[in-house]
């Protein structure tokens, strides 16, 4: 059996590292893992993405989140959400959320790379992966497509123009089957399920379904922090997270 991560142990900042309060805490490698007999049954037993409700909040899958586990998400089209299939995994170091959340956004499309290619071609190392271009670069090159492009949101609040272009690019993505990918600042008192409440998380994580009628947004969270892997978060947080950095879409 391997052994969890703390989940301090496996946030990451946009650089790679969590920072907390006068210090910075960087996660050591775990090993990529070959399949366990939990993966395989995790595969098996995941939920209907709206078998309880799409309200900011409500987790599809929670507590599987050994280093590497993978899980198959199914995807629905109903006549206000849209969501979409993917080979979920969370991330196998505490700087490959980079890798892991590209992974799982080509996974939509494509038989992923593992997170340690990945994490070479985006040039990750353990002060972790630099820029959301760099993820933008490693979408379009797997899949031979110029689709992928960087948008940058430096305003903090974000204004309407912004905000409105990500819910557009939301939508129009998840309708052409390609997932975002999006780089996220999330404070104390501003913060997903689960993350450390009294520190600032730089990460990475997926965009992968949205929901017209209550405005959320699903979410493929690689760092599973406080083990919660895939849930519904309002697209207002999501909109305020995102500064000062960016996303891929």
């Amino acid at each position: 059996m391997r052994k969890r991560l703390l989940a301090t142990a496996i946030a990451t900042a946009a650089t790679g590292a969590l920072l907390a309060p006068a210090t910075t805490a960087q996660a050591r490698p775990t090993p990529p893992q070959p399949a366990s007999v939990l993966d395989v049954l995790d595969v098996l037993d995941v939920p209907d993405v709206l078998e309880h409700g799409s309200r900011a909040g409500t987790a599809v899958v929670s507590g599987r989140n050994e280093p590497g586990t993978r899980l198959t998400i199914d995807g629905v089209h109903t006549s206000s959400a849209h969501t979409l299939p993917v080979d979920y995994q969370v991330q196998e170091t505490g700087y490959w959320c980079g890798p892991a959340a590209t992974r799982i956004a080509l996974s939509a499309r494509i038989a992923a790379p593992s997170q340690a290619e990945l994490a070479a071609q985006l040039g990750t190392t353990e002060a972790g992966t630099d820029h959301i271009s760099q993820v933008t670069g490693v979408l379009n090159a797997n899949l031979g497509t110029g689709w992928y492009a960087t948008k940058e949101m430096p305003n903090d609040p974000p204004t309407r123009e912004q905000k409105d272009l990500l819910w557009r690019d939301i939508v129009l993505d998840i309708d052409n089957n390609y997932p975002l990918v999006t780089n996220i600042v999330a404070p104390p008192g501003n913060q997903p399920p689960g993350y450390p409440s009294d520190q600032t998380i730089y990460h990475y994580f997926t965009v992968i379904g949205y929901d017209d009628a209550n405005r959320t947004v699903l979410i493929a969270d690689p760092a599973s922090f406080g083990g919660n892997q895939v849930y519904w978060l309002s697209f207002d947080q999501l909109a305020s997270l995102v500064p000062p950095k960016g996303y891929s879409a």
